[in-house]
């Protein structure tokens, strides 16, 4: 691993004197906010790494603000792209709900050059992967037959899950400071929770910007937790309320890799093939609070409604693995025909190696 260095991106964690620098560096360079921040190091440097880890087949490049700030460094290289999300319509939904016209200004303006980006890398990529169908549909047809869903998990090891007492009814955990995330916690908080019987303990983890004022009793926002699976753990049903964006949601992955008992949103279920038998969705808030109260009485009775949260991880390495095995010799293939070019030019012919690519 070669460090460019340390860097805090997210918003809500930087004062204001850092949110108007990158502001002003994306607009001097034309540039999305997100890859402005990338600016901190320089092109010349990572154009020494790479080339102190050649020869290789190709890059993997993961996710848009690296790649985007960089592309003339990255564009000669055979590469996968990796888009997490599609963030050009992320951002288009945050300036659909916009609380003015210069934040809506900066969002569609950030939608614009994040469009572009996007466009170029999934063009120039030998395969690009997604963790969702429809962002893989969402490339458009010039692509679609080098677009792949890639099934995540959140580490090569199933994570057990901690023996610990439960303590909530509902335990919910997120970066509440990203606008996607928050407009699910808004939807909960005014549409669910209204319908939730007084006696209901609801834990919320997680940064949040302002806390909102709320007259049920059983909330309590507890802000940073040690130990996020210890948290989800202690917790007898999850709710998994996204509303908005695109791309996989990791809580909901972590859910079942820990085999806990869920009520979903149909967007808390992007990218996921086989849906664990203890988690149920709808998007209507008072169905949802019914099947929340249904579960937690159920818990309250005694039935935990765990599973074995391996299988649900070992199905998902497997079609991972699948993807990569049909995708990866193509990455091959393309550095050495391009390798076969330059040996033409006179350069010895070596073998390549796989690297990996930075994102956030």
């Amino acid at each position: 691993m070669h460090l460019l260095g340390e860097l805090e991106v997210t918003n809500a964690k930087v004062g204001r004197r850092q949110k108007l620098s990158w502001l002003a560096t994306a607009f001097l360079n034309r540039a999305s906010v997100s890859s402005a921040k990338m600016l901190g190091t320089s092109a010349s440097r990572i154009q020494s790494i790479l080339d102190s880890l050649a020869p290789f087949d190709g890059l993997v490049l993961n996710s848009v603000q690296l790649p985007a700030a960089f592309a003339q460094v990255f564009r000669p290289y055979p590469s996968i792209y990796v888009a997490h999300n599609i963030e050009a319509n992320s951002a288009l939904e945050n300036a659909e709900r916009a609380k003015g016209a210069f934040e809506r200004y900066l969002f569609r303006r950030e939608a614009f050059y994040l469009e572009r980006y996007e466009q170029q890398l999934a063009q120039d990529a030998v395969a690009l992967w997604t963790f969702a169908e429809a962002d893989r549909l969402g490339f458009g047809r010039a692509v679609s037959d080098r677009a792949f869903v890639l099934p995540l998990v959140t580490g090569w090891d199933a994570p057990a899950c901690p023996q610990v007492p439960r303590r909530h009814d509902l335990g919910l955990i997120g970066t509440w400071s990203w606008r996607p995330n928050r407009l699910g916690l808004d939807w909960f908080l005014e549409e669910v929770v209204p319908q939730l019987p007084g006696d209901m303990s609801i834990a919320i983890a997680g940064q949040l910007d302002g806390t909102p004022t709320l007259s049920h009793p059983g909330i309590h926002f507890v802000g940073r937790v040690p130990d996020a699976r210890a948290f989800v753990a202690a917790s007898a049903i999850v709710p998994l309320i996204s509303r908005g964006g695109t791309g996989v949601q990791l809580k909901s992955i972590e859910t079942f890799e820990l085999g806990m008992p869920s009520v979903a949103t149909n967007a808390s279920l992007r990218g996921i093939e086989t849906v664990p038998a203890n988690c149920v969705a709808t998007d209507n808030p008072l169905e949802f609070a019914r099947l929340l109260v249904e579960k937690v009485g159920q818990a309250r009775a005694g039935s935990a409604q765990r599973l074995d949260g391996t299988l649900f991880h070992q199905a998902q390495k497997n079609r991972m693995m699948q993807v990569m095995r049909d995708v990866l010799p193509d990455l091959a293939l393309r550095g050495q025909s391009d390798q076969s070019q330059s040996d033409e030019g006179g350069r010895p012919s070596q073998p390549r190696l796989t690297v990996l690519g930075g994102g956030r």
